[in-house]
């Protein structure tokens, strides 16, 4: 019978092991000849698409352009003051301004390459790759009905993945902490792996860790400065977000979580 020394050993040796997802060049083959190490860039693969299609009956919202936007004027230097991470929020809802604020400064695009390999947007990503899908789960934002919705950088609008008014408590009662039920709306990232990997082979999953934490860092700052609250959450149920945001786990899957709210 497995004691409880055993089993502490494991947890500690699956730890470590998780290590060399960060240090990328651990799964270097040095008996795999160079020629191998070809990326799909380098072998002329066209580059994966810059975000995912969107269906062609999808509702749509187009959110309000950001030049006629009168948000986010706080100084720098006060937003950085005042950053911190919020876990209580009112009951108020957030404005259709607010979000398209709070989605363009994560990620907006503000360039797109003319033959559509990269774009240039609001949050940094190495190589410009941007592996990311960004989704909202709604509850509270003025003139939007609840649900999934996903946003588009190129097009600058909200595409309805699946309407309900319940997903915020199913995150709350399954996946993760309860506050995020208090939310006005719980942002969702997921990571298309392949959009790193077709330039960056075995050091993408470094690639990645870095870049999400630039999407989060700028939703802080941004909601700081409307007076948002945000609280950045690692500690979820993967499989379960996964099946919420009906993504398959393996090509694209969850990666971090921010409910937001009212303060």
């Amino acid at each position: 019978m497995k004691d409880q020394a055993y089993y502490k050993q494991l947890a500690e040796e699956l730890t470590r092991a998780a290590r060399h997802s960060l240090r990328a060049y651990d799964f270097y083959d040095d008996s795999i000849p160079d020629d191998y190490y070809v990326s799909d860039q380098a072998a002329g693969i066209p580059a994966p698409p810059l975000e995912k299609a969107i269906p062609e009956n999808a509702i749509r919202i187009t959110l309000p352009s950001i030049e006629n936007l009168n948000l986010g004027k706080m100084s720098l230097v006060d937003v950085l003051k005042k950053r911190q991470s919020h876990r209580e929020y009112t009951a108020g809802s957030l404005s259709l301004e607010e979000i398209a604020f709070l989605c363009w400064s994560v990620a907006g695009v503000r360039e797109v390459h003319p033959n559509g390999i990269f774009t240039k947007r609001i949050s940094p990503s190495g190589g410009a790759r941007h592996p990311f899908e960004t989704y909202l789960v709604i509850q509270r934002v003025n003139g939007v009905e609840p649900g999934i919705y996903r946003y588009s950088g190129l097009n600058h609008q909200l595409i309805l993945v699946k309407p309900g008014s319940h997903y915020c408590s199913e995150l709350a009662e399954k996946a993760m902490q309860p506050f995020v039920k208090q939310s006005a709306v719980t942002f969702i990232w997921t990571v298309i792996p392949y959009r790193n990997e077709w330039r960056y082979l075995f050091t993408s999953a470094r690639e990645v860790a870095m870049d999400i934490g630039h999407y989060c860092e700028n939703l802080y700052l941004a909601a700081e400065s409307i007076n948002v609250g945000i609280c950045a959450v690692a500690s979820y149920r993967q499989e379960i977000v996964d099946a919420i945001l009906e993504v398959d786990g393996k090509d694209e899957f969850t990666i971090y979580i921010a409910p937001a709210g009212k303060i």
